[in-house]
């Protein structure tokens, strides 16, 4: 199995990558030795959001396809009532599978609760008409064209 590590960037390391449409610099370096591995780790992104497209949208977001390991599917979910809704889609998963191209005849389901490091979607409260028009003063009166840019974008949500 598979199994991916992420950290919190830094400011100093997010700045580096905003609004530059391609992956850092680290990683193109990288990407020569582990050039498989990002290729895998991309396979099984794409492949996870076309299974789950098989599953109902309150399933979905509680569940992540971890690994495909020979004929099994590897899902971890995030809490034990999960890992029993998405037995139940078993069939689903394996016909959508089998419609990808995969030979996968056992699905592997694991219960792998959140950390602290990342917390559940949460859709957020809305800006008040303050918080937009403090964002759109202050977008004014930068220079930075990319920065104008998103702050007038912050200032655009409801």
């Amino acid at each position: 199995m598979i199994t991916f590590i992420m950290a919190k960037l830094t400011h100093s390391q997010d700045r580096g990558t905003a609004g530059s449409g391609s992956p850092p610099q680290a990683l193109q370096a990288a990407s020569a030795g582990l050039g498989s591995l990002i290729e895998r780790a991309q396979w099984l992104d794409r492949l996870d959001q076309l299974l789950r497209q098989s599953l109902p949208a309150a399933l979905a977001g509680h569940c992540r396809l971890a690994n495909v390991d020979q004929d099994k599917l590897v899902f971890l979910v995030n809490a034990p009532v999960w890992k029993n809704k998405l037995r139940l889609s078993t069939d689903a998963l394996l016909d959508a599978a089998a419609a990808a191209g995969l030979p996968a005849r056992t699905l592997v389901v694991k219960v792998v609760p959140l950390t602290p490091g990342f917390p559940e979607p949460s859709s957020g409260k809305p800006l008040s008409q303050a918080v937009r028009e403090s964002l759109r003063t202050t977008a004014q009166s930068v220079t930075d064209p990319e920065l104008r840019a998103q702050l007038m974008k912050l200032a655009s949500l409801p």
